[in-house]
């Protein structure tokens, strides 16, 4: 099979619940989303996931009890906003899951604004604070009429949340930012008012742990304004982070053609390419998009599917060959009728899987989500404990008080919340680039634990179509000859055997000598004539069965190489003409050239590989040993039933089973696998019961599924180690007096930075075979 054959992915059926996804704004953190997805499975007939990374929320619901409306009045209700999803509406419109900047007060044009002015007028008051030589008399209300519009307009977006939050009786780590900061400016305001901060010539150091002294002549305007440029800083990092995590999706979604050349009455006309419908048919010069999937009718060319397959080799079509929308001619001119257009093209249904993969949720993301909800009301109480207990030890308040504040702003869980998703964004958007479609974040734990992979033989590890392998001819005879002969007789069969002969010959010689008399007998073989030069000959092409009736026997020769192809499991197809066995033709299911490599990279993974087959022993040992699979390793003759009890003998030996399949007869055993992989270019059932899906159709995609999905595993866990790490680690630190609320705030936006761009590391992943240095 070639790539060009990639198998839609069928929709979700089965179910009268109505899908619908929302995009929701106004949410900061993990905690945000987790609460949007409480107050939504709370309703009647509702299964939502909110997503904060892709600011969406995937909701089915039962139309007959609750509407649209009334999920988006309860995501208002709880203090978001919430919208259907938006037509498309040419390239400036985002694209799913991903912020407006115009709609949305925390996108990034409007954050960079803010943070940009609220940066320069921070660094005076930074520099006054540290700098001992740089204060002048009365330097403290200079700061105070720098750092005041930084607090207040620069740390907005936070107030507003947290005042959002707090008339919802929701406590997120706004709230933590927001109080944080406010304490620090009103102290210094207290102290400046009310206090001797404000009398001429005070002087002040700055200290990296918390300030010890007296809290009516200290001032904290540099802490409170540079942790919102700080936290602003993070969150501008954090937005950009986010659309680039998100970017090979919206680039997959964006491959499809605008307009398209449709032909109608003999007349062209260009027209959107949302106006085509099913049976129309289009233009395709080369160089340009081809516009939706279709079926060529005229002309012939290459097709480069690299965009959606990650196979950089163009594939040949010609008349009646399916081309797949997206894809780029690069080679003739083709005229194509179109098959599936909008909703029903093998791009849309391949952007689908990958958003439903991205809106899902894995266990240990769901893990963190839980903790988020919780974690800050325990810090609030915990800054409150830090700031008694400070106090009780007789420290002063000054200690106490930046203690607490230092315990609010590094508790904050940003970096809990990014871990997952972001990881699981990039990941299965790479994937998709390269033709790899992950369902889910389940799948990705399951690649983990897989320590056997089971490969069917036919159209996975095989071609699934016959060739011609040898042809030996008998003394004095030309093999050129015997080829010519029987592929000229075998052109008028339409046996897949014959096809190959068939194909063999014309590739070989071009075009075929003329037949008469062509007579088929049904499993055994055609006999006929064929005009070669002046002569006509007598020939039998088939079984030995069918040349015995006309009294032809093969010689010693020609038996022994008919015997030796039979042993190795291939087809030994006899030929005889003018009353004599002349050759033998020996017929097979071609290994693919990528197999051989494909089994090397599974066992550098830690798998050990099991060939699958329903054909007889002898061909699956031959094929095993092609491609370096050990004989004990085969498990040959098997019904297609049977196929699921191999699997789940393997399973019963303790074995975590991951499965290769394209065929009807495969989607059982890969629905019982712990993992099912299907090629794209297999059977839409086959597709529906896998858990990954290689549009490529080559099995080295095996291999580069299991490495991406692993990788992005690991990625995930050492996000969440170092989210995790960096809150057990600095929160005792900063209660204990430790830490200058300043540093608390640059920690806390670096580590959300850090897990995000740990993410992004994903985009480098890279097919094995092109980059064989790149290993787990």
């Amino acid at each position: 099979m070639t790539s060009r054959d990639i198998a839609a992915v069928p929709p979700t059926t089965g179910t009268t619940d109505t899908a619908l996804e929302l995009t929701v704004g106004g949410m900061t953190c993990s905690s945000c989303a987790a609460r949007i997805e409480k107050k939504l499975n709370r309703l009647d007939g509702v299964s939502a996931t909110v997503n904060y990374v892709t600011e969406t929320a995937a909701v089915r619901y039962d139309p007959a009890i609750i509407g649209p409306q009334n999920l988006i009045a309860t995501v208002e209700a709880t203090g978001y906003t919430a919208r259907l999803p938006q037509p498309p509406a040419g390239d400036t419109t985002p694209a799913a899951g991903q912020p407006d900047d115009d709609d949305d007060a925390h996108g990034s044009g409007s954050l960079r604004q803010r943070l940009l002015i609220s940066a320069v007028l921070t660094l005076p008051v930074l520099v006054l604070a540290m700098v001992p030589a740089a204060q002048f008399d009365n330097w403290q209300w200079l700061s105070l009429t720098l750092a005041s519009p930084v607090v207040v307009w620069g740390g907005w977006p936070f107030h507003r949340a947290a005042f959002t939050n707090l008339r919802h009786r929701a406590a997120t780590m706004d709230t933590l930012i927001s109080m944080g900061t406010l304490a620090a400016f009103g102290w210094s305001l207290y102290a400046l008012f009310f206090g001797d901060a404000g009398m001429p010539g005070m002087r002040m150091h700055f200290d990296l742990t918390a300030s010890a002294g007296d809290g009516a002549s200290a001032i904290y305007l540099e802490v409170a304004s540079a942790v919102v440029v700080f936290l602003l800083a993070g969150r501008y990092l954090e937005a950009r982070a986010k659309r680039s995590s998100g970017a090979a999706l919206r680039a997959l979604l964006d491959l499809g053609a605008k307009d398209v050349t449709v032909l109608r009455g003999g007349v062209e006309a260009r027209i959107p390419v949302d106006r085509l419908q099913p049976g129309d048919t289009f233009l395709v010069r080369p160089g340009e998009k081809i516009a939706t999937d279709g079926v060529v009718v005229e002309g012939s060319s290459a097709i480069d599917e690299s965009l959606l397959t990650g196979e950089s080799v163009p594939v040949e079509v010609s008349s009646g060959d399916p081309v797949t929308g997206a894809t780029v001619n690069a080679g003739g001119r083709l005229i194509v009728r179109a098959t599936r257009v909008g909703a029903d093209t093998r791009l849309a249904q391949i952007g689908r899987l990958v958003l439903d993969a991205q809106s899902g949720k894995a266990p240990v993301q769901r893990l963190a989500d839980r903790v988020s909800t919780v974690f800050v009301p325990m810090v609030l109480v915990l800054s409150v404990v830090t700031l008694l207990a400070t106090l009780a030890t007789g420290e002063g308040g000054v200690r106490a008080f930046t203690a607490a504040v230092a315990v609010l702003i590094i508790a904050c869980p940003c970096a809990l919340g990014l871990a997952t998703p972001t990881a699981l964004l990039v990941g299965t958007g790479r994937g998709a680039q390269l033709g790899l479609l992950i369902k889910g974040p389940d799948v990705l734990e399951s690649t983990r634990r897989v320590d056997t992979i089971v490969l069917d033989k036919t159209g996975t590890v095989t071609s699934g179509r016959m060739s011609l392998h040898a042809v030996h001819a008998a003394t004095d005879v030309d093999p050129d000859e015997v080829l010519l002969l029987a592929g000229a007789l075998e052109a008028a069969s339409e046996h897949p055997i014959a096809a190959a002969i068939a194909a063999a010959a014309t590739e070989k010689f071009g075009t075929l000598p003329p037949i008469g008399e062509f007579r088929n007998t049904t499993g055994l073989g055609v006999t006929g004539t064929v005009t070669l030069g002046d002569v006509s000959h007598a020939v039998s092409v088939g079984r030995a069965a069918l040349l015995a009736d006309w009294g032809l026997r093969p010689d010693a020769e020609l038996q022994a190489a008919k015997d030796t192809a039979e042993a190795a499991g291939r087809t030994a197809v006899l030929v005889g003409w003018d009353g004599q066995v002349r050759g033998v033709l020996v017929v097979a299911d071609t290994v693919k050239p990528t197999s051989a490599a494909a089994v090397a990279q599974l066992r550098g993974l830690g798998l050990r590989p099991v060939l699958l087959t329903g054909d007889n022993l002898a061909a699956a040992i031959a094929v095993a040993a092609t491609v370096g699979i050990t004989e004990a390793d085969v498990i040959a003759e098997v019904l297609p039933e049977q196929k699921v009890d191999a699997v789940n003998n393997l399973q019963h030996q303790g074995k975590v089973v991951a499965m290769v399949g394209d065929g009807v007869n495969d989607a059982a055993a890969l629905a019982a696998a712990d993992l099912g992989l299907s090629l794209g270019t297999g059977t839409d059932a086959a597709i529906e019961a896998s858990d990954i899906t290689l549009v490529r159709g080559d099995l080295t995609a095996a291999a580069d599924a299991i490495r991406l999905s692993r990788r992005t595993l690991r990625t995930i866990k050492g996000n969440l180690f170092w989210a995790f790490a960096y809150n057990i680690v600095l929160i005792p630190v900063a209660a204990l007096g430790l830490l200058s609320p300043l540093i608390a705030g640059a920690a806390m936006a670096f580590s959300s930075v850090f897990v995000v761009t740990n993410s992004l590391r994903l985009r480098r992943f890279h097919p094995a075979d092109l980059h064989p240095a790149k290993r787990l």
